[in-house]
């Protein structure tokens, strides 16, 4: 099973004269990485919202996004601060008395000034509101997954028919490299026959030249090493847990063999078949990148 790491999902709920919102969005990233976006008198929940997630997700940069909106009006209360009240009446007692003139407490003077009063609504009850909240995330979480899920099976599809190719790829280049030997041995035939007019060609030394050609291009092991890489990547796509980071590997261990194959073949017809196929894996490399 693949899971992409891009997503999106939504969920609403209302109660307890609340509209709440959340909205998760996912992209590309090594490890999991969750920002959770709360209003400040909800930030108690933001733990909560975080395991949840961590408890359904594995990699991928998650951005949850909560908004809560009042769809009924709230409990108020006026708050006095008595003791700065009482501060300001001292001060402007001693300030009366500098300057001579008379003073009188008048309280409508002194609730006019700054922060006497305050109006403050009922605190909110965490525990009352998190179900709400809750049941809101675990629906936008059941459509990021499902998103996730559905742009994963995209991936396979396209990582197989890539594989495909490569697979066909290599199968060329395996077929190709026997002849890559023999026709090094009639080429280096035909040039000592013209350097050697009058000497007779020693078939011996000849015949060693060639088997340390053959030992030196020898591209057996790579290819053998490369098919089995291309099948650990397809048994992997069928597997049920994340399988981003062994993707990478394996594309990592394929690209490694296929610059070998290039280097030591020493033959035209192999190097534009390596050229095509890193283009491939460079096309696959991409895509794994989504995966989570």
């Amino acid at each position: 099973m693949v899971n992409s790491m891009t997503g999106f999902g939504r969920g609403e709920q209302l109660g307890l004269g609340y509209h709440f919102s959340i909205e998760i969005k996912s992209v590309n990233h090594r490890y999991q990485e969750i920002m959770v976006k709360i209003p400040r008198n909800f930030n108690l929940l933001e733990e909560r919202i975080r395991k949840i997630i961590q408890e359904k997700t594995q990699r991928g940069r998650i951005e949850v996004y909560v908004n809560v909106k009042e769809t009924e009006e709230k409990e108020r209360f006026v708050k006095v601060d008595k003791e700065l009240a009482l501060s300001y009446d001292k001060s402007l007692k001693e300030l009366a008395n500098f300057l001579d003139t008379t003073y009188t407490t008048d309280v409508y003077s002194l609730v006019s000034l700054p922060e006497i009063l305050s109006v403050e609504e009922q605190e909110t009850d965490i525990e009352a509101v998190w179900p709400y909240i809750e049941t809101a995330v675990q629906e936008a979480l059941t459509q990021l997954i499902a998103m996730r899920k559905n742009e994963g099976e995209k991936l396979a599809q396209d990582l197989l028919q890539r594989l495909d190719e490569l697979r066909d790829l290599t199968e060329q280049i395996k077929q190709r490299s026997p002849l890559v030997v023999s026709e090094y041995q009639e080429k280096l035939r035909q040039r000592l026959a013209v350097m050697l007019t009058d000497t007779s060609l020693d078939e011996n030394r000849l015949l060693m030249e060639v088997a340390l050609f053959a030992d030196r291009a020898s591209i057996t092991e790579e290819l053998v090493r490369l098919e089995s890489h291309i099948e650990q990547f397809v048994e992997a796509l069928q597997q049920q847990q994340p399988i981003g980071r062994k993707l990478d590997f394996l594309v990592q261990e394929m690209n490694r063999e296929t610059n070998t194959i290039g280097s030591k073949a020493n033959d035209l017809v192999i190097s534009h078949l390596v050229v095509e196929g890193k283009s491939q894996l460079e096309k696959i490399r991409e895509q794994v990148q989504n995966i989570e």
